[in-house]
C-alpha cells in the first residue's frame, strides 16, 4: 500500500482538500478525498488538572462545522517548528489564562484519520491553583471561550447535562471520560 500521488481539489484560508491516489493491498489503484491544514505543523490537545483539587479544565466554545457550542479540553495548533510542551503551554494561557507545566506528551497520533492526517499530541499538565494569578486570556479575533471547571468524578454527569443542553461533547473528552468508569 502506497501513495501515488495527490490532487489539490480547493483551499481556503485555513484548509485545503486533496484527492489523494493510492495503491491498495492488492495493487489496484483508488482515489481517497481528504482535508489537510495550511500553517501549522500538528495540533496539541491539553488535559490540566488543577492542583490540588483535582479538577479538569474544560472548555466550551461554538464551533462553526458543528453549528453547536462544543466541550472540549483546551487545544491549538502548533506553529512552525514549534514543541507541542510550547504549544501546550502557550494554549492554556490563551484560552483559559492557567499557567502550568507539561508532565507528559503523547506520541504523535490522528483524531480522524479518515478524513485528515493532522498531527495531534495529547499533553498533560498540572497546574498549581495557589500560584495562579489573575486569569488573563488572549484570545483570537474570532474565539470566544468559556472556561469550566470538572471534578473527574462528576465528569460523565457533566457531560450528560451539556448533551441535554443541547451542547456537543468533542469525543477525546467522552473518551477520557469513558476511560474514567
Amino acid at each position: 500500500m502506497r501513495i501515488c500521488g495527490k490532487k489539490l481539489i480547493g483551499e481556503g484560508n485555513w484548509l485545503s482538500l486533496h484527492e489523494v491516489e493510492y495503491e491498495d493491498r492488492k495493487g489496484i489503484r483508488r482515489t481517497w478525498e481528504c482535508a489537510s491544514r495550511k500553517k501549522c505543523s500538528g495540533a496539541v490537545v491539553i488535559i490540566a488538572r488543577l492542583i490540588p483539587s483535582g479538577k479538569l479544565i474544560l472548555i466550551r466554545q461554538f464551533r462553526p462545522p458543528t453549528g453547536q457550542i462544543v466541550v472540549e479540553f483546551p487545544a491549538g495548533l502548533m506553529d512552525g517548528d514549534e514543541a507541542p510542551e510550547v504549544t501546550a503551554l502557550r494554549e492554556l494561557r490563551e484560552e483559559t489564562g492557567y499557567i502550568g507545566k507539561v508532565t507528559s506528551v503523547t506520541p504523535m497520533g490522528y483524531s480522524s484519520p479518515g478524513m485528515t492526517g493532522e498531527a495531534v499530541y495529547i499533553a498533560k499538565m498540572d497546574v498549581s491553583e495557589t500560584e495562579q494569578k489573575e486569569l488573563k486570556t488572549d484570545f483570537d479575533e474570532a474565539e470566544d471561550i468559556e472556561t469550566v471547571l470538572v471534578d473527574p468524578a462528576e465528569l460523565g454527569t457533566f457531560l450528560r447535562k451539556e448533551d441535554a443542553a443541547g451542547n456537543g461533547i468533542d469525543i477525546k473528552v467522552a473518551s477520557y471520560a469513558a476511560a474514567l468508569v
